[in-house]
């Protein structure tokens, strides 16, 4: 059954279905490439990921592909196509994604006009070669709409057997700058049918600061729901993720199907030095088991002139974890460096390690997911341990005092550095699990207490080896 559902996961069908309550720890060193915004990352069945981004010069579409995720940032990149000299397809050249449709590869992007740069609207590329960043690609043309007007982001998905374009657009007689959209694909995926139906206008504060913007939608089916992430506000450090839903069951082409919500899922964090996170899509880790967050953003928040026009957006990646209810949580953008994990009791497996009001614990249902998620770092007393940084509170550090097992900001003293100090050993009740063992005082562990509080005691018995032994997650 596990090889089954790994070959389902290696086809795509990782955003369809229920995740485990936790899966494998899944890490990256970001930002994984620079100087690359708008990231799209489809993993094929070749055992290849395949990626394409906007190009700070807006003058050409970009392909790379590796067998590992992290393996891209150095993967050799190829042009594939260049805008033209003249009339269509000839300026801003932006968001292109690469999609494999009926045997075929096809990169869906916007471009403007070399006399009118803002006549911005969505084409198609077509290629039948096996290995896309050698074949030839075939203009296949416009993505015809409703309107005439301002478009961009097509993403396309397959649901219940149908497959769908969204995108965003200006409509006539709506003062915005974009809203979203979708419609059935026709009989080829170049080609929309029916009338396109409107899923959101940007109304509410954090999406029309600067600029009145929904765009930049994908969609991931996950626990009977369709989510619907975009982008919204200017592309400045106000840039930020909303999130639509509806139904796996429902019409999605009955705008009364979704339901908005109200605040932004993903957003600046100044603790964390990133900026203007958005225009993601989503792909999923090497073994199947982990949904990943695609997405571009800024390690500062002043931008002098056109936020437009400065190249230094990032692609990076970062896990998604499902609440208890079913709901994505894609937790604050972490800092430039190797991603968070989380500690999951091994006796207690809803339960994972968390700080609350700086005191370490196990607790189930972490909503606020960065209180509960550190970096595995080198150890700050050195010999071969690991200190665990927390997410949320950069040069905080687990530790023990007086035993008890705390969230505090190192003060570069080396009995906190001992006392922030562990050595990994395999899990003491599960030797796939990990325990950490003080650095300054030898045979005590951090466990949890009761399922609660944590110290840093001796282990005796079976009860304790368990109460000691976390996964990472």
């Amino acid at each position: 059954m596990r090889r089954l559902l790994a070959a389902l996961l290696a086809v795509g069908l990782v955003l369809v279905g229920t995740p485990a309550v936790a899966s494998p720890a899944v890490t990256f060193t970001n930002p994984l490439i620079a100087q690359r915004a708008d990231p799209h990352i489809f993993k094929h069945t070749d055992g290849y990921y395949y990626y394409t981004a906007t190009v700070p010069e807006y003058d050409r579409i970009v392909l790379r592909r590796a067998t590992t995720l992290q393996g891209l940032a150095s993967a050799a990149e190829t042009t594939v196509w260049r805008k033209h000299s003249s009339g269509d397809m000839a300026a801003h050249i932006w968001a292109p994604e690469i999609h494999f449709i009926n045997g075929k590869w096809y990169i869906y992007f916007a471009a403007g006009r070399s006399d009118d740069v803002w006549r911005i609207r969505m084409w198609v590329l077509e290629s039948s070669s096996a290995n896309p960043l050698t074949g030839t690609w075939t203009e296949r043309g416009r993505i015809g709409t409703a309107w005439d007007t301002f478009s961009l982001d097509a993403s396309t998905f397959v649901h219940n057997g149908v497959r769908y374009l969204v995108w965003a657009q200006s409509e006539p007689g709506i003062s915005t700058n974009s809203n979203l959209y979708i419609a059935r694909m026709g009989s080829n995926p170049w080609q929309i049918t029916g009338t396109p139906v409107r899923l959101s206008v940007p109304t509410l504060a954090w999406e029309t600061r600067g600029y009145r913007v929904n765009e930049g939608p994908a969609v991931i089916v996950r626990n009977n729901r369709v989510w619907l992430t975009y982008s919204a506000s200017a592309t400045d450090a106000n840039y930020c993720l909303g999130l639509l839903s509806a139904s796996a069951s429902a019409d999605l082409l009955n705008p009364a199907s979704w339901t908005k919500h109200q605040n932004p899922v993903f957003t600046s964090n100044a603790a964390t030095s990133q900026y203007g996170p958005g225009h993601n899509s989503f792909t999923v880790s090497e073994d199947g088991q982990s949904d990943i967050l695609v997405y571009h953003d800024r390690s500062y928040q002043n931008i002098t002139g056109d936020p437009l026009n400065d190249p230094n957006r990032r692609t990076r990646l970062q896990k998604v974890y499902w609440n208890a209810d079913g709901t994505p949580n894609f937790g604050i953008p972490v800092a430039d460096g190797i991603s968070p994990v989380r500690l999951r009791s091994s006796n207690h497996p809803d339960r994972f390690v968390r700080h609350w009001e700086y005191r370490a614990r196990v607790e189930a249902d972490v909503t606020n997911l960065a209180d509960s998620q550190f970096r595995v770092v080198t150890g700050l007393s050195g010999s071969g341990t690991v200190s665990l940084e927390s997410t949320n509170f950069p040069g905080y550090y687990l530790r023990h005092r007086n035993f008890e097992v705390w969230v505090e900001k190192s003060d570069g003293s080396a009995a906190f550095r001992a006392d922030a100090s562990f050595y990994r050993r395999a899990g003491l009740a599960d030797s796939s699990g990990v325990s950490l063992e003080s650095a300054n005082y030898a045979g005590r562990y951090v466990r949890h207490v009761s399922g609660s509080l944590l110290y840093v005691q001796a282990v005796s018995d079976a009860a304790g080896r368990a109460d000691a032994t976390f996964y990472l997650d």
